[in-house]
C-alpha cells in the first residue's frame, strides 16, 4: 500500500517508468532533435523505440488490473482500458514506423495505423466512464451541479476543438473515412478529456477526495495527449513535422505521465481496499 507520494516513487514500476523516461530523454538529446537534417537514421530509429514506455506501461497495467480482478470488476476494466490504450497507440506507431523504416514510404492516412490510434480515444473514454462509475458519477444525478458540468465541459472542449483543428474545414465526400477521423480525432479527444474533469470534480467528495490527485495526474496525462495530437496536426499541416523532432518526444512524455498515472489509480484504489 502506498501512504504518501514518497512511498509512490518508492514502487518499482514507478522506478522503472522512471529510469526509462531518462534514458530515451538522453538517447533524444544525442540525435540531435532540433536539427532536421542531422543524424536522419539515428532520428529515425529513435522515434520507432520510445513506444517501449507505451507497452511498458500496457503491461504494467495489466498486472494491475489483474489484481482488482480484471474484466471482471469496475476498476479492473478500466485500468485495463487505460492499458489497452497505451497498446493500441504502440501499434499505431508501429505501423507508421514500418512505412518509414521498412517501405521508406510516408504512411498514407487514414492507415492501418489509425486503427490503432482513433481505437485509444475510444478505450480511453469507456475507462474514463468506467473510473467515474467507480467513484461515485452518476450523470443522471439529480444535482444542478453535475448535469450542468456533463453539458457544459463536453461543449466547451468542441468548441475549443472546433476553432483550432477545423474551422474552414474542406469536406472531400470522396473521402468519408477521413473526414470521419478528422472529426473523429479532436471530438474524441474533447470528450475524454471533460469527462475526465467532471469525474475529478466529483471525485473531491469521494471517500475524504483520496481518489483526486490519482485522477487530476489522469487528466494531466490526457491532456498532454490532446497537445500532442494538436501539435503532430498543426506541424503536418505546416510542413514542420520530422521523426525524432520535438513532437515525437512529446508523445513519450504523455506515455510516461500515462503510466504513472494507471500506476497511481492502483495504488489508490489498493490504500481504500486496505482501510
Amino acid at each position: 500500500m502506498i501512504k504518501n507520494i514518497k512511498q509512490f516513487f518508492k514502487s518499482r514500476m514507478v522506478q522503472t517508468d522512471i529510469v526509462l523516461m531518462v534514458v530515451i530523454t538522453i538517447w533524444w538529446l544525442f540525435v540531435k532533435p532540433f536539427s532536421p537534417d542531422a543524424i536522419v537514421d539515428a532520428k529515425h530509429f529513435w522515434s520507432s523505440t520510445y513506444m517501449l514506455i507505451s507497452i511498458m506501461g500496457g503491461i504494467f497495467g495489466l498486472i494491475i488490473s489483474k489484481y482488482w480482478g480484471g474484466y471482471k470488476s469496475i476498476i479492473g476494466k478500466a485500468i485495463l482500458c487505460f492499458s489497452v490504450g497505451l497498446f493500441l497507440q504502440s501499434f499505431g506507431q508501429l505501423i507508421y514506423n514500418y512505412h518509414t523504416l521498412v517501405t521508406k514510404i510516408e504512411a498514407p492516412y487514414p492507415s492501418l495505423g489509425d486503427v490503432g490510434y482513433f481505437g485509444s480515444v475510444l478505450s480511453y473514454i469507456y475507462g474514463v466512464l468506467l473510473l467515474g462509475r467507480a467513484t461515485g458519477l452518476k450523470v443522471s444525478s439529480k444535482t444542478y451541479s453535475n448535469k450542468i458540468l456533463t453539458i457544459v465541459f463536453p461543449l466547451l472542449m468542441l468548441i475549443f476543438s472546433y476553432f483550432f483543428f477545423l474551422k474552414g474545414y474542406q469536406f472531400d465526400w470522396s473521402k468519408p473515412l477521413t473526414v470521419f477521423l478528422d472529426f473523429g480525432y479532436p471530438f474524441g479527444q474533447a470528450i475524454y478529456v471533460s469527462l475526465t474533469l467532471l469525474v475529478l470534480f466529483v471525485s473531491r467528495k469521494f471517500l475524504g477526495g483520496i481518489m483526486r490527485r490519482p485522477i487530476l495526474l489522469l487528466l494531466f496525462a490526457l491532456v498532454v495527449q490532446y497537445i500532442c495530437d494538436f501539435n503532430f496536426l498543426y506541424q503536418a499541416n505546416h510542413g514542420s513535422w520530422y521523426a525524432g523532432g520535438w513532437g515525437d518526444y512529446l508523445y513519450a512524455i504523455s506515455y510516461f505521465i500515462m503510466t504513472l498515472a494507471i500506476i497511481y489509480i492502483g495504488f489508490a484504489f489498493e490504500k481504500i481496499k486496505n482501510s
